[in-house]
């Protein structure tokens, strides 16, 4: 253990300035605890007096604190923090206890839907509500089975306006994300809407994306101004590529399958019609549809 008193019996090469500098932070209780907890020599340490009291202001900040929000270093959220490697102090920005309960969000990608919904916990679903039974079941289910032979197809939930379907939905997949299961939320109308304004780089490394992320969730399809060539050439071949490949696949909708075929239905021609039960038939392969019909918890 470092003691002030036995630091004047160090190299003489030391500068006095550094001696008289450690010693005086030696005084602080957390600098103490921090030093010794290196179990480094005491001549390497003097060298990093002042980054080492850097660290333990930082880790000072960290007691009785009640979040990341509260959080008054640097960076928010994370503690500057050394580390002995021979000869030489390393520092580096370590998540605190909060930080490391949120890193799990990382594996849910969010493209045009609300950030709020990283937040979502199924926890916190409203359930004095018979009409949620069959989802929250079939949730439970899924989660249960989804490392096991047993993994289910993913879930067509429809019904009607305001009933929390893409929050219910999102709380799985946050759960799942626990486990280091990574997914993709992508609100469908904004989906087709930005692909048709950019055929760049960015459009052929977002629709990489959607196909291939382990689980995806095309959130309010039904929703969109559809085109030809958004079912066509967006929609058709993505479903495909992901009933393939047998990738889970998840869906909201405020339309049934049969009002939604409909919707996909732009003129009627056969070969149009055709498209459109296309697109429904994959949609039966990748999920289960579910009806949710519930109080508008929106109002």
């Amino acid at each position: 253990m470092i003691k002030a008193n036995d630091l004047f019996k160090v190299d003489k090469d030391i500068d006095l300035s550094l001696k008289q500098e450690f010693i005086k932070a030696l005084k602080d209780e957390e600098f103490t605890k921090l030093v010794n907890k290196l179990e480094s020599n005491e001549e390497l340490l003097m060298k990093y007096t002042s980054r080492l009291k850097d660290c333990s202001y930082e880790c000072s900040n960290c007691k009785g604190c009640k979040g990341i929000s509260e959080c008054k270093n640097k960076v928010k959220g994370y503690v500057l923090t050394p580390f002995v490697n021979n000869k030489v102090i390393n520092f580096s920005y370590v998540g605190c206890d909060y930080t490391k309960k949120e890193e799990y969000k990382d594996n849910v990608v969010l493209f045009d839907v609300s950030k709020e919904i990283k937040n979502a916990s199924l926890s916190n679903i409203y359930t004095n509500d018979v009409n949620r039974v069959d989802i929250l079941k079939k949730i439970k289910s899924y989660y249960t089975n989804f490392f096991t032979d047993k993994r289910e197809k993913g879930i067509y939930l429809h019904g009607s306006f305001g009933t929390g379907k893409t929050y219910i939905v999102s709380a799985l997949l946050n759960e799942l994300a626990k486990k280091d299961v990574k997914s993709t939320i992508v609100h469908v109308p904004e989906l087709l809407r930005g692909l048709k304004e950019s055929f760049s780089s960015d459009y052929r490394e977002r629709f990489w994306t959607l196909k291939t992320t382990p689980i995806l969730l095309l959130d309010d399809i039904g929703a969109e101004y559809l085109t030809a060539w958004g079912r066509d050439e967006v929609l058709e071949p993505l479903l495909h590529y992901r009933m393939n490949e047998n990738l889970p696949t998840f869906f909201t909708s405020n339309l049934s399958l049969e009002e939604l075929e409909k919707h996909f239905v732009i003129s009627n021609t056969n070969i149009d019609m055709i498209n459109a039960r296309r697109i429904i038939e994959r949609i039966k392969k990748l999920s289960t549809p579910v009806e949710l019909v519930s109080k508008n918890i929106r109002e």
